[in-house]
């Protein structure tokens, strides 16, 4: 979705008057708010993927797999999206060049779609761990395709984005230089097409198809909870229950997922909702029926995003605190000074030497 700030026409008096974007104050709030998410982004993603690196590189847990991987697209948009946007609300214009225009606008899109194919990915390792279990030789394999193929189709869906975007030049009022696509489409119904497109790709694809999972992982777990509940004799009950049951870990690691994919859901919802009626009605924009503050919000809340995933992956995985907690212990006891434990050393050492030194001076005495 690229909602960009590019100037507006009005006119007055048959009189054509160019509006151009201005760094409001609702502008200031959105950078000052991006450079504290983008710090506390870059800390907690940083943080799982150093965790996931001292997992045992023998078998390291799939959703350990799944969450750097997670975590790894998450900081893409962290180390992208955010300091693009917090300097481009600062410069107002564009001053990278066309170049530079292409490439970001390209990598802006494939860090969002790369974070929201991978937790397709988790959604659908949680489902065949849950409907079909027996599956489970075969997962480390079947989820190394689909997190390879997530990254692919992110950089080929967003490969468009350096065709269409480019920077454009107004003369007047004054000089004024916007990264925008503006004269790439023939028409308006083209450049909605492709919205649209966009939007269908990088969210209301992945959110039929983790619904459709999670939908079928509560039909599965209450249809074993009816199995268990039917009569049957005390040994047959015992078997079906010891079969049906969840482990405990999958349990956590389905509730973690589930959470992860709510917080994508309610993060990302309104801001796509304002898209489309930007898209569909954009003299809703222009005349200001929708206040500018309410975009800002909007985009700010689903950023936010990214740093909430981490945070639900610390939540339900006990091992990744106590990392944290021994690392922090760690640098807590390389900052204490070393050389108090030299005095320690040569105070023993002389309080062993005075102390031969007393029996040797008693004994003579005697």
């Amino acid at each position: 979705m690229n909602v960009t700030a590019t100037a507006g026409n009005r006119s007055r008096g048959g009189e054509e008057l160019v509006l151009l974007p201005t760094f409001s104050t609702a502008a200031k709030v959105r950078v000052a708010i991006t450079c504290l998410l983008f710090l506390s982004s870059a800390c907690c993603n940083g943080a799982v993927l150093w965790s996931a690196a001292r997992a045992p590189r023998r078998r390291p847990p799939r959703v350990r797999v799944l969450m750097a991987n997670l975590a790894a697209a998450d900081l893409l948009v962290t180390v992208v999206v955010m300091p693009l946007d917090a300097a481009w609300n600062v410069t107002v214009q564009w001053y990278g060049g066309d170049a530079a225009c292409r490439a970001l606008m390209f990598l802006k899109l494939a860090a969002m779609y790369a974070s929201a194919f991978v937790t397709v990915v988790i959604a659908l390792d949680r489902h065949a761990a849950i409907v079909t279990p027996l599956a489970v030789g075969r997962a480390k394999r079947r989820n190394k395709a689909m997190l390879c193929a997530a990254w692919a189709l992110s950089a080929v869906l967003a490969l468009p984005q350096a065709f269409v975007f480019h920077t454009v030049q107004r003369s007047r009022p004054r000089r004024f230089v916007q990264c925008a696509t503006v004269g790439s489409f023939g028409a308006r119904w083209q450049e909605t097409l492709y919205n649209m497109f966009t939007f269908l790709c990088l969210f209301l694809l992945p959110l039929l198809v983790m619904v459709l999972c999670y939908g079928r992982i509560l039909a599965a777990i209450s249809a074993r909870a009816g199995d268990a509940r039917a009569p049957a004799s005390s040994r047959e009950l015992q078997l079906r229950c010891s079969s049906n049951n969840i482990p405990r870990a999958r349990t956590r690691a389905l509730k973690m997922s589930i959470v992860i994919v709510l917080t994508f859901i309610g993060c990302w919802t309104p801001y796509y909702l304002l898209g489309l009626w930007y898209w569909f009605s954009p003299e809703m924009l222009t005349r200001e029926r929708v206040p500018p503050a309410l975009s800002h919000i909007l985009f700010l809340f689903g950023l936010l995003n990214t740093c909430l995933d981490p945070l639900v992956y610390g939540l339900f995985t006990a091992r990744f605190r106590r990392e944290l907690r021994r690392a922090c212990r760690c640098g807590r006891r390389r900052k204490t000074p070393q050389s108090s434990s030299i005095p320690l050393r040569a105070a023993a050492g002389s309080i062993r030497v005075s102390s031969r030194v007393t029996r040797r001076r008693s004994a003579g005495e005697s």
